[in-house]
């Protein structure tokens, strides 16, 4: 059976809409609910917590960028969510782009690096284990332990990320793998790399949760706001890479006058930008043309699909559309 979970972007709405939309989603049959947690963005911390505080059964999970938070807060959030949440907390540990990260002077780490031993410090406290260590990044003392007992030490990990490393790492190392499927018919690219991390790790490839992370806009009657999504499709197009791109007949040279006007912090010119052969990148349309994306996704082994950007009109409809049409038809396959 196909899991389904949803990604509130804060463009959506404060907190306390995002909230709302998570409590609907729960009650709509999604299984887990999402925030990143990126720079000048609203904080993942505190709408993972709002959405825990009043849901039942929806995972809660909060992807976190190693580049701006210890491992040893991570692991304490983490560890508070849980039992706030009663044992629904996820954690993805990595991050989608480096870019943002070089505004902050904080690049210089190497990504595959951080996040390696990122995960393996927040497993060995979530353990209950003396974390003294010495890695390529991280230097901890023997000090460095939990003086409590979590709820439980078992709490799943998923890496995002780009890049065939990243993708390796995610399934050497991570419960599931979370990346981009910008168009979702691209998502045998990281699989491909994903696979083969796990099987020189040792691992069952199947053993892992392979989420695809799509953007969507759904309406019953197929119409589509497309500057909505070409406001999305802008913010993120950059980091992008060219392997998925390519599928929907992209190159960087069409991706070039977006990245341009966002380094003039120009965001209404880069949606300008954005083409109506970019919008191909998201999933869009009827509940059935929707259908017919995310199937491409799940037969070429996707184990999760999840849901982000604008979602459709009213984002609150556009959940229970998903969840009255969409879901359902993957809960019977």
């Amino acid at each position: 059976m196909v899991k389904f979970g949803i990604r509130l972007l804060g463009t959506l709405g404060d907190t306390s809409y995002l909230q709302k939309l998570g409590l609907i989603a729960e009650k709509s049959g999604f299984n887990g609910c999402w925030f990143a947690h990126d720079p000048f963005q609203r904080s993942s911390w505190v709408s993972a917590v709002a959405v825990a505080a009043v849901t039942k059964k929806i995972t809660i999970g909060y992807n976190v960028k190693p580049y701006t938070i210890d491992p040893s807060e991570v692991a304490t959030f983490a560890i508070g969510l849980d039992e706030l949440s009663r044992g629904r907390a996820v954690l993805g540990l990595g991050s989608h782009t480096e870019t943002m990260f070089d505004w902050l002077g904080l690049g210089s780490a190497d990504l595959v690096d951080l996040t390696r031993e990122s995960v393996r410090l927040i497993r060995g406290l979530l353990s209950g284990d003396v974390m003294k260590f010495r890695g390529k990044v991280f230097d901890w003392s023997k000090e460095c332990y939990l003086r409590f007992r979590p709820l439980r030490s078992g709490l799943p990990v998923y890496i995002p990320g780009v890049g065939k490393k990243m993708f390796e790492l995610s399934g050497a190392i991570g419960d599931g793998s979370l990346p981009m499927a910008t168009p979702p018919e691209s998502i045998d690219y990281p699989l491909k790399y994903i696979r083969q991390g796990a099987k020189k790790a040792g691992r069952d490839p199947a053993s892992i949760d392979c989420v695809g992370l799509i953007w969507i806009y759904v309406s019953k009657d197929g119409s589509v706001n497309k500057r909505a999504l070409k406001e999305v499709i802008a913010y993120f197009l950059p980091y992008l890479e060219d392997e998925m791109i390519s599928r929907a007949g992209i190159s960087q040279k069409d991706v070039a006058p977006v990245r341009t006007a966002l380094s003039r912090r120009n965001y209404k010119e880069a949606a300008n930008r954005v083409s109506d052969k970019m919008l191909d990148l998201a999933v869009y349309g009827t509940p059935e043309d929707c259908i017919k994306r995310i199937e491409s996704m799940v037969k070429k082994g996707a184990t999760t699909v999840s849901v982000g950007g604008p979602l459709g009109k009213n984002p609150e409809e556009a959940i229970r559309l998903m969840g009255k049409e969409i879901i359902p038809y993957f809960g019977e396959r």
